[in-house]
């Protein structure tokens, strides 16, 4: 069923395919097992200088970016960047799966035979000595121990205060502003059908979906995969086929290595973001994490308690149990 599962996700990657079109396709420059970045975004614009930069300094190669029908000018400022290859559609966002589709394609025709790190324009990797290693590091150890993907845990990072009190400059690192997280509060269960892990809480589950918890946005991703023509992700980065890609785990009481997604949603931008994305209704589930964002943001919420952690390293974030270095040393 899953392997049936798989070939109709590739189809529809295939399909979605014709929804594209390039603004500025630099694909010629890719070169050997080059480290690839994609995304997808829309109406990005301040957040896109830093975010290019954070991964540039990572050692990623080249960028292969979706717009999905942006008006802030954020391709026009990616047409310009050397290293990006750049996509736009006024699509339907809801219709490829909230943008799988599209990127599936991508990553089947440029990605095969090389490691693929998807990550939206809020989220920023934190892999184990991603202060003193580049990403290379990570992934040629990787390589060696013939593992081929790598999960991190989203972690919603938060100002003190409310979300508007600071100004998001263009440029600026999101966690100078917003750098706290909440280091426990956290359920995890299996999917069986899929095999990975299901992560829950955190901030969001606490403030927005305190009386649903169950429809608390999940926490699990796999975003690092060394990619093959025949992979598909199925949700977001959440979970993807062949089942065993899922498997990031040690199911014998051991730890695998992970990293985290610092993940800079919540900054003075995000009243502005519910509003629109409300009003687009594309997101998933008739956009109720949307809703339910709108409704919160209505009396200035802060997102800070007594419990809040203020970031300082990778080393931090191992020590609570966030992720881990497993036998990587």
């Amino acid at each position: 069923m899953l392997r049936l599962a798989r070939k109709r996700w590739r189809i529809r990657a295939f399909r979605k395919q014709r929804e594209l079109r390039p603004v500025t396709d630099r694909t010629n420059l890719i070169r050997g097992d080059q480290l690839l970045v994609f995304t997808t975004f829309r109406n990005e614009r301040v957040r896109l200088p830093h975010f290019l930069r954070y991964y540039r300094d990572m050692g990623i190669n080249h960028f292969l970016m979706v717009d999905n029908d942006s008006d802030d000018g954020g391709r026009e400022y990616l047409a310009e960047q050397p290293d990006v290859s750049l996509w736009t559609t006024p699509a339907n966002y809801k219709r490829p799966r909230f943008g799988a589709d599209w990127l599936n394609w991508l990553q089947m025709k440029y990605g095969h035979g090389r490691w693929c790190l998807v990550v939206d324009p809020d989220e920023f990797f934190v892999y184990p000595f991603c202060d003193t290693r580049p990403l290379r590091a990570l992934t040629d150890w990787l390589d060696a121990s013939s593992i081929k993907s790598f999960s991190a845990m989203l972690l919603d990072m938060y100002p003190k205060g409310p979300f508007d009190a600071l100004l998001y400059n263009e440029g600026q690192d999101p966690f100078e502003i917003a750098p706290w997280f909440d280091s426990g509060n956290y359920t995890i269960t299996r999917n069986h059908k899929y095999g990975n892990l299901w992560i829950q809480g955190g901030p969001r589950m606490r403030m927005f979906f305190a009386d649903a918890p169950e429809r608390a946005p999940a926490l699990n991703k796999i975003p690092l995969v060394k990619w093959h023509r025949d992979y598909a992700y199925v949700s977001s980065t959440h979970m993807l086929l062949p089942r065993g890609l899922n498997q990031t785990y040690d199911e014998w009481g051991g730890e695998k290595a992970s990293g985290v997604l610092l993940h800079a949603k919540f900054l003075d931008t995000f009243a502005r973001k519910a509003e629109e994305e409300m009003e687009r209704k594309q997101h998933y589930a008739n956009s109720h994490e949307y809703r339910a964002y709108r409704l919160a943001t209505a009396v200035e919420p802060d997102l800070w308690c007594k419990w809040s952690e203020k970031y300082i390293n990778w080393r931090q974030l191992e020590i609570l149990g966030l992720m881990s270095k497993g036998n990587w040393a």
